[in-house]
């Protein structure tokens, strides 16, 4: 979507990174929220971004940023009178909690992997103890020690 210059001139005083803000500036503010636009409403993989709106990863690290300070939930909620800006500004709040979603997931499985990995290497040990028993059984018998330990 491209922003008129209407909905930019409301947009643009409520986005970081402008002119006069602390820290860095981005280079092209207009361009960076077109981008996130364009990736919101196609659905699109971050990588296909076409190269008009600059490097990829460049503004996914950004969109993601402004995703975990919340900014693209605040700017919609600051355009409720802008009746075409509105639903583009949902969608990227959908994609970013979206995105929030899938991190949490990535988190409590990488978190579940290693709860795992700890019990087979106690598992191990009780291999070491119990001499004579078959090694798919030693394997349960340290998971069920091993989640006994964890409830």
């Amino acid at each position: 979507m491209q922003l008129t210059d209407k909905q930019w001139s409301n947009l643009e005083p409520l986005l970081v990174g402008k002119q006069g803000d602390p820290g860095a500036s981005g280079r092209n503010n207009r361009l960076f929220i077109e981008a996130v636009f364009w990736i919101a409403t196609s659905a699109s993989l971050w990588r296909n971004l076409p190269a008009e709106f600059g490097k990829w990863n460049t503004t996914y690290m950004r969109f993601k940023r402004w995703n975990e300070c919340d900014v693209w939930r605040q700017l919609a909620d600051s355009l409720q009178d802008d009746p075409e800006l509105r639903p583009v500004l949902e969608k990227v709040v959908s994609y970013g909690d979206l995105q929030t979603r899938r991190m949490q997931q990535r988190l409590a499985r990488q978190a579940n992997k290693q709860v795992y990995n700890s019990s087979i290497v106690k598992s191990q040990n009780v291999t070491c103890q119990l001499s004579g028993v078959e090694a798919s059984t030693l394997h349960w018998v340290g998971l069920v020690m091993g989640a006994a330990e964890y409830s």
